[in-house]
């Protein structure tokens, strides 16, 4: 009889025993960090030669005017005299009379749907948003509420009372807790008229604007090409013009991403059984290169997409969450074969959020094998280089701000025409390198060193540019942390 507290002998080869005969069936590493890089993917790519990309554009005559860089010193609203340049009254005033406006400006705060001026009264104040949100309406042909225009940090409005009598045709209210740097006309003018210097150097800016302003151009603010149209009749003589160009257009670099990968001979000579561990350790620093490629071009301060949008092209959500009245107003400021939205995907789940409170799912498409989201038409592409920063300062009804980790926080949503053809965004490299891996990469042998260890220099060359200003628009301060309760 069996002994039931001896084990039992084993009748085959156990499992355990059998895997170490076998051999593993192996992965390449992977890399958790590595991103489809739609971005990269969807970009038209130009070919330059020299390292620099040169856009040439016809003159412009009328130059819209900036944001005005503001920041507090302690707990006082304050901004340098330099800034008030972005104003294209003042794009050419002496620094004396920059300096005196400055400490001219008068800090003033006001509370949420606060109203600021409305139609019909009197102009008599200059406005820089500090900090805040202002909206401006007016009053339709039906006599229902209109939404001109959303003014956020760094913007003004009312300079016209500056220069003369004149009345609101619009409404001024502040939907946020808000902060700004006002100048009266009265004090404006006492400022001018106690020193003749300074009185002399504003008449000259009105002169000069005056002149300027008498040079025919086109509501882009470009010089004019005179061109005459007419029906039967005598003929009348024709216009003479010309088509002027910037004398100093701008030029783009290639930037550069560069690094060196360190491999012991030993291990190539003798662990390559399976997979060359040199090809791997190439193949993972270049996409880490990639991924780097395609954040520089969005974030780098000179030349990346999220700095590239001139003020005009910016616009800023309502009440936060981007919603599809927001996304429609950007594609009606890239409304020129508009190729696709960029937005973080925590921020395309919130635009998804907000379609489903208001009953319009968007219907996806497939592309790269991929569904992507749609607005009327335009995909909304991910991105995870667009950053989400914390949520700081005036918060959004409904929003508890919450560290980035808990979803909260505010991004960007770009829209881009794309293509040099179409006037629009491309992405700028140079091929054949020496040792060209591919468009713009290059891998280049170093030696061996004393220690056995072969070097390899990885180099990358990329840029990005912008041919007209009405290519790329943004929607900024949009709040990817709002949900909504669907029971109610």
């Amino acid at each position: 009889m069996a002994d039931p507290q001896r084990p039992l002998a084993p009748h085959t080869l156990s499992v355990r025993a059998a895997r170490t005969l076998s051999h593993p069936t192996l992965t390449v590493p992977q890399m958790l960090a590595e991103t489809p890089r739609w971005l990269l993917q969807m970009l038209p790519w130009m070919n330059i030669s020299g390292g620099v990309y040169q856009v040439n554009r016809r003159r412009i005559v009328l130059r819209q005017s900036g944001r005005i860089a503001t920041q507090y010193d302690g707990e006082v609203a304050r901004l340098e005299p330099g800034a008030l340049r972005a104003l294209a009254l003042l794009r050419t005033a002496d620094e004396a009379l920059l300096a005196a406006i400055t400490e001219a400006l008068v800090e003033e705060r006001r509370g949420p749907n606060e109203e600021l001026y409305k139609e019909g009264d009197a102009g008599e104040k200059f406005y820089i948003i500090v900090k805040g949100k202002v909206e401006i309406t007016t009053t339709d042909a039906h006599g229902e509420k209109l939404r001109l225009a959303l003014y956020g940090d760094g913007d003004f409005f009312g300079e016209t009372a500056l220069l003369a009598d004149w009345r609101h045709s619009t409404t001024a209210e502040s939907l946020i807790p808000s902060v700004f740097l006002t100048l009266t006309r009265a004090r404006f003018q006492e400022l001018l008229n106690s020193s003749p210097d300074r009185k002399a150097s504003f008449d000259e800016l009105l002169r000069l604007r005056e002149e300027g302003g008498g040079v025919k151009h086109n509501e882009y603010g470009e010089a004019g090409i005179d061109i005459a149209s007419y029906d039967e009749g005598e003929e009348p003589e024709l216009q003479r013009t010309f088509v002027d160009y910037e004398e100093l257009p701008r030029q783009y670099q290639l930037r550069t991403i560069q690094t060196v990968i360190r491999l012991h001979t030993r291990v190539t000579d003798l662990y390559n059984n399976v997979y060359d561990q040199l090809r791997e350790q190439l193949r993972l620093t270049i996409q880490g290169m990639k991924e780097r490629e395609e954040s520089e071009i969005l974030n780098d301060p000179e030349h990346g997409l999220l700095h590239a949008a001139v003020p005009s092209m910016r616009i800023r959500t309502r009440s936060g969450p981007p919603t599809p009245d927001d996304l429609d107003d950007l594609l009606a400021h890239v409304w020129k074969e508009p190729a696709f939205f960029l937005a973080h995907p925590r921020a395309i789940a919130a635009f998804g959020r907000e379609c489903t409170r208001r009953g319009v799912p968007p219907p996806t498409v497939q592309m790269f094998g991929s569904p992507f989201l749609t607005w009327r038409g335009v995909p909304l592409v991910p991105s995870d280089k667009l950053p989400v920063n914390r949520a700081v300062g005036a918060r959004v009804p409904h929003v508890t701000n919450r560290d980035v980790d808990g979803s909260a926080g505010l991004t960007s949503i770009l829209l881009m025409r794309v293509g040099e053809a179409k006037q629009g965004v491309v992405g700028l490299h140079q091929i054949g390198l020496p040792g060209e891996q591919m468009p713009g990469l290059s891998v280049r042998f170093m030696g061996i060193d004393n220690y056995s260890t072969a070097s390899y220099l990885v180099t990358l060359y990329f840029s990005a540019a912008v041919l007209t200003e009405d290519a790329l628009g943004i929607l900024e301060n949009v709040e990817v942390g709002n949900y909504h309760d669907y029971s109610e």
